[in-house]
């Protein structure tokens, strides 16, 4: 186990890892996505209807793996998760947050009307995670 400060230290530089959520029967379910650290939560784009979103809508736990540079570096954390409403507007409050996350991700936007259009048009929200243990192993 670590230090929540230190995990989510090394996780601020980063921006890609791997989601675990747990589906009906308990068994994990895995999927890749991009991430931004926000103050003391993690933040994650997701679609309404995927997997993923359909078992945080059921028990909203999960589980972030990310990896360090080297083969031997990672960290885990284990987090309760908030989902925002699905953003149904272009310029709802969740519409608002995609265009904070895709900023902190990759920054400007060639068109941000385009942007939340699609945001809306995709069924996108946001997952907060806060997270309450972590491990691994630091680089």
């Amino acid at each position: 186990s670590m230090e929540l400060a230190d995990a989510m230290s090394f996780l601020a530089d980063r921006h890609q890892g791997t989601l675990i959520t747990l589906k009906r029967d308990g068994r994990p379910q895995s999927s890749n996505i991009a991430f931004v650290v926000d103050g003391d939560q993690i933040v994650v784009s997701v679609t309404d209807g995927r997997a993923k979103t359909k078992n945080l809508q059921r028990d909203p736990r999960a589980t972030l793996h990310v990896n360090g540079d080297a083969f031997y570096a990672f960290v885990v954390v284990d987090a309760d998760v908030e989902l925002m409403p699905v953003a149904a507007d272009p310029h709802d409050a969740t519409a608002d947050a995609l265009v904070d996350y895709f900023r902190a991700v990759s920054g400007e936007h060639p068109d941000w009307e385009e942007y939340r259009a699609a945001m809306v048009a995709d069924g996108r929200l946001l997952l907060r995670l806060t997270p309450t243990h972590a491990y691994g192993i630091l680089p």
